[in-house]
């Protein structure tokens, strides 16, 4: 469990610095950069259960209506983490467009952070199971309630 949080915790603070780095090379300013680099996770973090929470009841209610519900819940989450990736670009435009009042720079930012994240978070995460071999099984039982949480089918991997 601490290893979990451990890692969690690093996660943030890579997904931050690279906020703040990309701020601050858009903005050459290092207050823009660290307000960023706060503000971006922050409203993520405030709007990312409320996102889920929609997605779930949209979810069920397809499941229910459904003659196929594997095709169904495929989609539902297909169109989840699009939407998800969607919200995770407009939170990335607003800051950058926040912090320099350029929509150019914005775009820009909704381009690259997650671009970044999706390069940078997996190394990030195979360098913690390197570093964590004796808690391969606490890592193995978060990734299996990850992928739960995410809609994986039974012997199916989206969080490895």
């Amino acid at each position: 469990m601490v290893r979990a949080a451990a890692k969690t915790t690093s996660r943030i603070a890579t997904h931050m610095g690279i906020a703040f780095a990309l701020t601050w090379l858009m903005t050459g300013s290092a207050a823009l950069g660290g307000l960023a680099a706060i503000i971006e996770p922050v409203i993520n973090v405030a709007l990312l259960p409320l996102h889920e929470r929609a997605w779930h009841a949209l979810r069920r209610l397809a499941l229910a209506s459904a003659a196929h519900a594997a095709r169904a819940r495929m989609l539902a989450l297909a169109l989840e983490k699009l939407s998800q990736t969607g919200l995770h670009i407009a939170v990335a435009f607003g800051v950058m467009f926040w912090a320099s009042g350029s929509l150019a720079f914005g775009g820009l930012a909704a381009l690259i952070e997650p671009v970044l994240n999706v390069i940078v978070l997996p190394f990030h995460d195979r360098l913690w199971d390197r570093f964590g071999k004796s808690g391969r099984k606490e890592t193995e039982q978060h990734n299996h309630i990850e992928n739960e949480r995410n809609g994986a089918y039974p012997g199916q991997t989206l969080v490895a």
